[in-house]
This record gives C-alpha cells, structure tokens and sequence, in this order.
C-alpha cells in the first residue's frame, strides 16, 4: 500500500512539472504561430525557384562582361 502512496506522489510531481513548463512557454509564446509553418511548406519551392532563377541570371551577367 505504500508503493501505491508513492506512485500517486510521483505521478502528480511529474505532471506538476509539465503543467509549469507548459506554463512558462505559453507565456514566451512558443505556441504563438502554429498556422505559419504549414504554408511555409507549401510557398517553399517558389521561393527556392526565385533564388535559382536571380543566381543564374548573376552567372549569365559575369559571362556577359567576360566576353
């Protein structure tokens, strides 16, 4: 019956503890922007196709003044 005593005393430190840190970072905003990061996934490959296209145009102008 003691064993029992001490798991109920463990089992509530330890979501006393999650309930604090969960506390804290809600307060640091952590759960602040949860909509931005799935479309960001999908405007991802715009973006990359906008880095290759402006770093092939820089190689076609040192080419250009090259020749």
């Amino acid at each position: 019956m003691e064993f029992l005593y001490l798991m109920i005393i463990c089992s509530v430190s330890l979501a006393v503890v999650f309930l604090i840190v969960f506390i804290i970072n809600a307060k640091n905003g952590q759960f602040e922007d949860d909509e931005s990061p799935a479309v960001r996934m999908l405007l991802d490959d715009e973006v990359k196709e906008k880095t290759n296209n402006t770093t092939s145009s820089l190689e076609e102008n040192k080419d250009n003044k090259n020749s």
